[in-house]
């Protein structure tokens, strides 16, 4: 087992670890704890009560966070003609057909955050699974990642939309800002994703769906959440 620098035990021992927080009072505390040299990301993790052996209950989709996640995102788009033209025009930075396929599959560089497909480019796209599905960059009709409207679609990434799905342990961990953020905006997108998560819940999964929360930056411990809290505050802002 890994061993915690000092600056970390210094750290998690500012706080009690098995209480759970107000949602606001535990983006505040984590918050205090970002003191890294750069600007660490604030991520959350959900623990599910869903079996994700089943297909039915699989948790995956894209949320729109209000304030975005404070990081340039690279997006690759898989299009050809008009198409492609309207993905650049939007912003896409990696925009091709059947050449940036070849150079991918030949061990190009992979270097983009989201990857977009129109659906006529899938059958040749496919071939990318075993590159772009370990990375979680593979498009996907869930992840509204396979469209026509391209053009929207990168505008959504850009303007803070994110993909979470869960893990093999029933998990979902999503980014929901940078430290650098004030402590409305991180709340904010905090209830946003939880309530999308919430909003989703699949019919399959029965006792309590969310069971746990946390919320931690990139170089500090997890602070735990009140679920209830956060539960109450979803509903409200649906």
């Amino acid at each position: 087992m890994a061993r915690r620098g000092k600056r970390y035990d210094r750290l998690a021992a500012a706080f009690d670890k098995y209480h759970h927080y107000e949602p606001l009072e535990a983006v505040r505390m984590v918050k205090a704890s970002a003191a890294a040299k750069f600007d660490e990301t604030i991520e959350t993790v959900m623990k599910l009560g869903i079996d994700p052996r089943r297909a039915d209950q699989l948790v995956r989709g894209t949320v729109v966070l209000p304030h975005g996640t404070g990081k340039a995102i690279r997006i690759c788009v898989f299009a050809v003609g008009d198409l492609a033209t309207e993905a650049e025009e939007a912003g896409a930075e990696v925009v091709g057909g059947d050449e940036l396929i070849a150079s991918i599959a030949s061990g190009g560089d992979v270097g983009f955050d989201v990857a977009i497909a129109s659906p006529d480019m899938m059958p040749k796209v496919g071939r990318l699974g075993r590159i772009l599905g370990p990375r979680g960059l593979m498009p996907n009709p869930k992840a509204g990642t396979i469209t026509r409207d391209l053009a929207r679609t990168v505008g959504e990434f850009k303007a803070g939309k994110i993909e979470y799905r869960n893990d093999r342990y029933g998990n979902v961990a999503a980014p929901i800002g940078k430290a650098s953020f004030d402590e409305t905006r991180l709340h904010e997108n905090l209830i946003s994703l939880v309530s999308e998560v919430l909003r989703v819940k699949p019919a399959a999964s029965k006792g309590t769906y969310l069971k746990g929360l946390s919320i931690a930056s990139t170089m500090g411990p997890g602070i735990r959440v009140d679920v209830t809290k956060v539960d109450r505050l979803s509903s409200v802002a649906s």
